[in-house]
């Protein structure tokens, strides 16, 4: 008689998933760090702490779902609490060090408004609300302006460019945003045979223009990299959206979708370090 084989459940690993969120949270830092031109080593921890930061939430939403929704107690949430406490105690070791070396009061702003954000995205997180593009705008917001940690972790302060810096990515960041939502609302649409609704495509499409106006801005006041990259990014999201319209286009897998989209971040921030260079 055939026995079956029963395979040990593996503890859940509690990594971050999301690649484009990912990109829009190192993206800038590494664009600040390079245009300080020097290597500090408060850069790393403030790094380390920007990773474990993102990275907590996952386990605080685990937490969360078990305080206020499930009733039963879940086999995850015994890592997640010990995942928690353990990023809680780096999250504090790195602020320590940072506090010691670098202007605390800057760092404390920081770190507040980094917890106020946790906060809100665990809530919405566990209101199942995550990809709300409003939401997500935010994110890309919030998540951009890793730039300015790593100019405080470096310099201590926050020059005039870094501010500059951080509207840039922020603003393709948003442009993509909902040029991936028009997709997703394609695709579905196209799977049930009606006509997809049009409120991403038009935010979609009013970024786009916010950034060719921005372009043109950069243009005129001799600011030609950074021109090339807005005016680049922005015909890009608009070659994507005309290519939405082509239903062999929509089948395409979105792991395709996501490197293209990191391709053109990659590229965008390398204009943007020459032309704030």
């Amino acid at each position: 008689m055939a026995t079956a084989t029963v395979r040990p459940q593996t503890a859940p690993t509690f990594v971050p998933r999301e690649h484009g969120a990912t990109a829009m949270l190192l993206t800038p830092f590494f664009c600040a760090a390079i245009l300080l031109r020097h290597v500090y080593w408060q850069e790393i921890v403030t790094l380390v702490a920007i990773a474990v930061a993102f990275a907590i939430k996952d386990p605080l939403v685990v937490l969360a779902r078990q305080h206020w929704v499930w009733k039963q107690e879940h086999a995850e949430t015994p890592p997640a609490r010990r995942s928690a406490a353990f990023e809680l105690l780096v999250l504090a070791i790195c602020g320590l060090a940072l506090a010691l070396t670098r202007d605390w009061l800057s760092f404390g702003l920081l770190f507040l408004g980094a917890a106020a954000f946790t906060v809100l995205a665990v809530s919405v997180n566990v209101n199942n609300r995550q990809r709300s593009p409003w939401f997500q705008v935010l994110s890309s917001i919030a998540l951009t302006s890793t730039s300015m940690a790593a100019c405080l972790s470096g310099s201590g302060s926050v020059p005039a460019w870094c501010w500059l810096l951080w509207c840039l990515c922020a603003a393709q960041a948003t442009a993509g945003i909902f040029v991936v939502h028009a997709r997703l609302d394609a695709r579905i649409s196209a799977r049930k045979g009606e006509q997809a609704p049009s409120g991403n495509r038009s935010a979609a499409l009013l970024c786009q223009a916010a950034l060719l106006l921005a372009a043109a801005a950069a243009a005129l006041l001799g600011r030609f990299w950074i021109a090339s990259a807005l005016a680049i990014a922005a015909l890009c999201y608009l070659l994507e959206l005309r290519r939405q319209r082509n239903p062999a286009s929509l089948q395409m897998s979105l792991k395709r979708v996501g490197q293209q989209a990191l391709a053109l971040s990659t590229a965008f921030a390398l204009l943007i370090i020459v032309g704030l260079w």
